[in-house]
This record gives structure tokens, sequence and C-alpha cells, in this order.
């Protein structure tokens, strides 16, 4: 694959066009780009690619911005196949965790027993919306009037009730025609409880007295007797039954007699004299427009009064007639629950000794960091059988009972909290892993602030991540260490031309392609290739550190001599140089050069103004970046020197001889602005060039040739300043003493 990117005025990228090679096993890329350079905008282009987002210049949004981003020939990246990962993002939360719940094979097993529930569930809310009249939230509504959090747990309970031969009190209700603001607010007021509870009261003391009903016997007892007898033909076999009326046996042999009776027992109840004035009073309170629909019910159903003292149990009641009116529905669904309950049982148990994807990230992240908690997973079988995700557990040595998150947070160092962030991003990982889903990770500096424990675990798990087929890796860093150690452990010896270092030029950014072996030990490189004479001065910055580390007092000071002016500074040839390296470098004891009688400092200016003449500027060739640094200090130093013209001063400098010239030359010449700018810009930007080691060289890597050559000009420009003054001097010198 081949990602052919251009970006033009988004996020302070002017202009930046590449094209990232995949092919040949280069999996991973990776970009060395010093601070403000392009690092973060970069990623935040692909991050709004990722989401679909244009993209703008922030400081300057009338420019308009390009953004390209295509595989191979013009075709087009699925946005989902880009994942951006940021140093840290407390917030984020990977939203593909469930992918990992079950193995393959279980979770088709789980998915196909909730296909039939949900069908089932879905028969069973239809029939209860036409029945109950409302048209949505039904399922929360069941849960909140019986305390439940499953609508499934929640109707299982009720199994028994539903299946019984009683009838469906209130199906003829509609829910919200009662259960409303407006109506709940009417019956809750106090005076209305009251008159409530007094019809109650006289309702059961008229069913107490009444010569067929009873508390446990009333009209709607008798109207399930009378069904159940209709139904299964008790009449229509000539069977009769004997009512004690009074204290009389009344015998009845027909379907309709009995009926009379239950219903002519309950309207001598309902028009009760007493009770019709207490519906009346109640009636009359009943003035808003919007209680009219209630109105009408209680005049048409005038026996859910006694209902309305408790209006959760008459919710309940409600709904219970509702199923009772589904029964088909209701039946079928509980008893498709039961089978799957019974099936997810047994997937549960086999989750139990199977190990999931989880716990393999749970795993990698324990086995991998370094942090004071390890982790554990929260609800693995629930998880399953109530459809949630998995939650992760966090405990510390010597605590029994875990932490819950908010709290670790509290108690985690910044670096800590970082770390926890990984862990999101490993789940992220892996459920792309697991989905075969090909992804391109732009990664921002995500090793950032880590100490080295952690940071080398990131570098592994990236490692192990690039062996994905499907997975592609552009590492954007400006941790030159790190960037090193990308090179060094995922991108391997074949993989060098995907090693880039960020150039942010003039209206341009370019990313330079870097060889991985002279990148990752430049040091080697030169001092196997001492016949460059670049890299013949550039090596006895190195050399001088090592005589330093092992006692060799006079070869450190005889190298110094090349960083200083010093006595010695014009005096040391080739040859001398070549006996120092042979003491120092061991396997350099056969190495003979030509040209041996020749004085560096005369090829430190040669190189110099060779790489100044030179239009090609390259952050690879350290060597000229280390000689071009040199040449601006002896230059400066010379300056200074002269300018100060004080012998005896001049001998006593051992140490920070730069600094100290530069001390002395304001004290004398504090005026001199323009060349104070200049000198002080040469103890900003050589010295860290010059004290150079294998472990940090990472500033000279970041400045640039441009800036280099422009500072050596300036330097030089002040001694041809001082020269031409020299002559000037000289010339009037001469006629005063002519005339």
């Amino acid at each position: 694959m081949k990602l052919n990117v251009e970006i033009k005025n988004c996020y302070g990228i002017d202009n930046l066009v590449n094209e990232f090679d995949f092919t040949k096993d280069k999996s991973t890329q990776v970009i060395y780009a010093p601070n403000g350079v392009m690092k973060t905008s970069f990623a935040n282009v692909f991050d709004d690619y990722s989401k679909g987002i244009e993209s703008k210049d922030l400081i300057y949004p009338n420019r308009a911005s390009v953004r390209i981003i295509n595989e191979n020939i013009g075709e087009e990246i699925n946005p989902d196949s880009i994942f951006v990962i940021r140093p840290y993002e407390q917030s984020f939360k990977t939203s593909k965790i469930s992918t990992l719940l079950v193995n393959e094979q279980l979770r088709e097993e789980y998915d196909k027993i909730h296909e039939k529930i949900n069908v089932e569930t879905a028969n069973l809310i239809q029939g209860l919306k036409v029945t109950s009249g409302i048209s949505r939230n039904i399922e929360e509504s069941i849960c909140e009037t019986f305390s439940g959090e499953s609508l499934l747990i929640v109707l299982s309970k009720f199994e028994e009730e539903v299946k019984n031969e009683s009838l469906p009190l209130y199906s003829h209700l509609k829910y919200n025609s009662i259960f409303n603001e407006k109506v709940v607010n009417f019956l809750e007021t106090g005076d209305i409880k009251r008159q409530i509870k007094d019809y109650i009261e006289k309702y059961d003391e008229l069913i107490r007295n009444s010569p067929i009903f009873s508390e446990r016997f009333n009209h709607y007892n008798a109207a399930t007797v009378h069904k159940n007898l209709n139904d299964n033909g008790f009449f229509s076999a000539d069977h009769t039954i004997n009512l004690s009326l009074n204290g009389k046996k009344q015998e009845i042999s027909t379907q309709a007699e009995f009926l009379r009776l239950i219903k002519g027992a309950k309207e001598d109840i309902l028009k009760d004299v007493t009770l019709q004035t207490i519906f009346n009073n109640i009636d009359k309170k009943i003035t808003n427009v919007q209680l009219r629909e209630f109105r009408d019910y209680l005049f048409q159903n005038q026996e859910i009064l006694i209902e309305l003292e408790d209006l959760n149990k008459f919710k309940q009641k409600l709904w219970t007639s509702y199923l009772k009116e589904n029964k088909d529905a209701y039946i079928s669904l509980i008893t498709e629950f039961k089978i799957g309950q019974d099936k997810i049982k047994k997937i549960i148990e086999k989750a139990k000794k199977q190990k999931t994807d989880w716990e393999n990230v749970i795993d990698i992240f324990n086995r991998r960091f370094y942090v004071p908690y390890r982790l554990g997973i929260k609800n693995k079988e629930d998880s399953i059988l109530k459809d949630d995700t998995p939650t992760v557990e966090y405990y510390f040595k010597n605590r029994i009972e875990n932490v819950d998150e908010d709290l670790l947070l509290r108690v985690l160092s910044q670096g800590e909290k970082r770390t926890l962030y990984l862990l999101n991003i490993i789940f992220e990982i892996e459920s792309r892993k697991k989905q075969g889903m090909k992804t391109i990770f732009i990664i921002d500096d995500i090793a950032d602030s880590f100490d080295y424990k952690n940071k080398y675990a990131i570098i592994e798990y990236l490692k192990d991540v690039t062996e994905f087929n499907n997975f592609f890796s552009i590492i954007l860093t400006h941790n030159f260490d790190f960037f090193r150690t990308v090179q060094e452990r995922i991108c391997g010896d074949s993989k060098y031309m995907g090693s880039y270092m960020a150039i942010k030029e003039e209206g341009l950014i370019k990313l330079e392609k870097l060889k991985y072996r002279y990148i990752s030990n430049p040091l080697k490189n030169w001092k196997s290739n001492l016949s460059d004479r670049a890299k013949l001065i550039a090596s006895s910055t190195f050399a001088r550190n090592i005589a330093e580390y092992i006692g060799d007092d006079d070869s450190f000071n005889k190298l110094t001599s090349l960083l200083h002016m010093k006595v010695l500074t014009t005096k040391l040839k080739i040859k001398d140089l070549l006996d120092i390296y042979k003491i120092i470098f061991k396997d350099l004891n056969e190495l003979e050069l030509s040209n041996s009688d020749e004085y560096i400092y005369d090829i430190i200016f040669e190189v110099a103004e060779q790489i100044i003449e030179s239009n090609f500027d390259s952050v690879a060739n350290l060597e000229n970046k280390v000689v071009l640094s040199i040449a601006i200090r002896l230059n400066a130093e010379m300056y200074m020197i002269k300018r100060i013209n004080n012998t005896e001063f001049i001998s006593k400098i051992n140490k920070n001889q730069t600094g100290i010239l530069f001390g002395k030359y304001k004290e004398l010449y504090p005026e001199d602005i323009n060349s104070i700018k200049v000198l002080e810009r040469v103890n900003i930007m050589t010295p860290e060039n010059i004290h150079l080691n294998s472990f940090m060289f990472e500033p000279i890597l970041d400045i640039s040739d441009h800036h280099l050559k422009q500072l050596y000009n300036e330097v030089k420009l002040l001694i041809v300043s001082e020269e031409l003054n020299e002559s000037k001097l000289q010339v009037a010198a001469t006629k005063v003493n002519e005339d």
C-alpha cells in the first residue's frame, strides 16, 4: 500500500506533500519532527479525516485549505480505517470493547438466542401498544412500575398471574387517560385523597353486606366464574349451581340468570345513595378541561375509584390486565426467554473456562506496564447474560477490595494516568485486530513523558502491532532517542526508507528520508570514513569526550585546541590527529591518510567554505553541522580575542573559554549591539553541537543547515569588518607619519 498525503493551510502546515510507501514489508513509517514543526498538526488533519470534519488553519481561517489522503492512485481511504493515537486523552474510551466479549462461536450462539427473544419481545410490545394506548417507552414504564431493571426479568415474575383463568380486569382502560401528569396531580390533592378513602370504606361496607358478594368474592371474581362456566359449556350440559342469598339457597340453571344476578348485585352497590353522594362530590371537582377524559372513565367505570388510593398498585393491575389481554404473545416470549436462559447459562460456563480477548488485553497491560495497581475483569459472566460490557477492576497490593476508577484517577500521578490511558488504546487496537480491520495508525508521541520502562513497553507493543498484516503505522515523535529506538526495534535494516525527519522551510514542510544505520549511530559511520574530511574533523568532538573519560589529558588538551583558539590550534596537523585517534580508537591502529602534513585548522575552514558554497541541505549530514559549528566558534573566539587584546587575560582562561570571552567583550564594548547579538547566538547554537556523544546529539539534528550557514557568514562578516577597520587605521597612521 502507498499512502499519498497532500496538506495545505491546515493547523499551521503551509504545504506538505509526501508518499508513504508501505510496500516491501515496510508496515511502519517513523517521523522525527522537532517541536513546532508539524507533528500535532499532522495528527489533527488525520483525526479530522477519520471523523468527517473539514481541516483548516486556525490562525488564518480565510486561507484555502487542502486535505488529500489517498491510497495508491486516487483511491479514497475509508475514514474508519484511520485511528489517531494522541499522547494522552483522559476522556478517550474505545467503542469497540464489546467485540472482545467472548469467542466468536459463543458470541454467535448468544446472538441467536437474543434474536429469537427480541422477535418475541417486539411482538408483545406491539400488542401492548394497542391495548394500553401507549406508543413509546413501554419497556421503561413497565420496569419503573415494578421496580425492575430488565423487562424480561420483570415479566417472568408474573407468569402464574397472567396464565390463570381470571379476567383481565382493566384491559379496556387506556393507560395515559389515567396516568398522565394532570390526573395524577389531581388525585394526589389532600381533599380528593380523603374523599376517595371515604368512597372505598363505604364500598367495602356494601360489599360485605351484599347477598352475593364478599371481600373475597367481589363482582370481578363472579364475572370470572361466569366466564369460565360459560366457556367450558357448564350450563349447556344441564348443570346448575346453588347460590346462598340471604341465608337461602337459590338454584341457578342458566347463564343468563347467573349474569343477571351478578349485574344486579353490582348495580345495587353502585346506586347506594351514600356512595353516589361521595362520587358526585368528587365529580364536581373535576372541572379542568384536560381532566374530561378521566371524568368520562369514572362515569363509565365507577368501580375504578376504589383503585385510586394506591396509584402504583393500580398501575401494576393495569399492566397485568394488558399482559393477560396479550396472553399468547406473553407466553411465547416467556417460553423463549426460559429456553434462552438455560442456553445462556451453558454459554456462561463455557466462557468461564475459556480465556477471552478481554483477558488477553488485561494480561498485556499487567505484564508489560509498570504501575502501582493490577487490573482484573468485573462482571464477566453477567455481561454475557445482560449483554453489558465487562468492566475493569483495579487492585492495589495489600488492599483486599478493589478501587473504582474515579478514586484511582485521584491518587495516580500524571504519568500513571497516561499509562491507564494506554489500556483503552490497547482495547481499540486488539478489537480492530480481531475484526481484521485494515487500519492506518497515526501515533503522536505516544511514549512522551513516560519513564524508560514503560517507554520500552510501548515500543515492544507497537512492534507486535506492526506484525499484523492489515496494520500500518506512521509514528511521529520529537524525542530523538525514541525515534532511534523505534528504528532499531521496529523498523529494522530493510525498512530504513520509512524513516523521515520533518524540516520546516519557508512556506513548506519537507519530509527528508533518513538512512537507518547512519542516523542510528553517525559516530560509528564517521570513524569508519575518516578519509572524508568533514567526518575526520567531526570525529574529534567524540574523541575528545572519550579522552576526558579515560583520563588522557594530553589528547584531551590537543583536541580542545581544535574547538577553541589555543596556542596549538593552528599548529596541529592531520598526522597529529591520527595519532590521537589511534590511541583512543583501538581499531584504527593501521589507519593512514594522505596529505598528513596539512594543518587541521586550514582543513576546518576549507570544509566550512565548501559547505557554505553548497546548495544542498540535509539533516542527515550531521558532520557538516559539526564542522560549521567548530568553524563558527573558532572565528568568534578569534574575533573576540583580537578585540579584547589582553594576552594576560586570555592566558588565564582554562575552561568555558567562549563564554568568558563573550562576557569580557560585552564589558568592553557594550554599545556594539550588532556584534553582541551575533556572538550571543554563537553561544546558544554551537556548544551542544560540539560537545556531543552517542547518547545525545538531538540538538544538532534540530538546527537546520540554513541557520548555521547564516551564523557562519555573520561571524565571518564581523572579522572582515574588523580587518577593514584595522586597515583603515594603518592607512591613517601611515599618513600621519608621512605628514
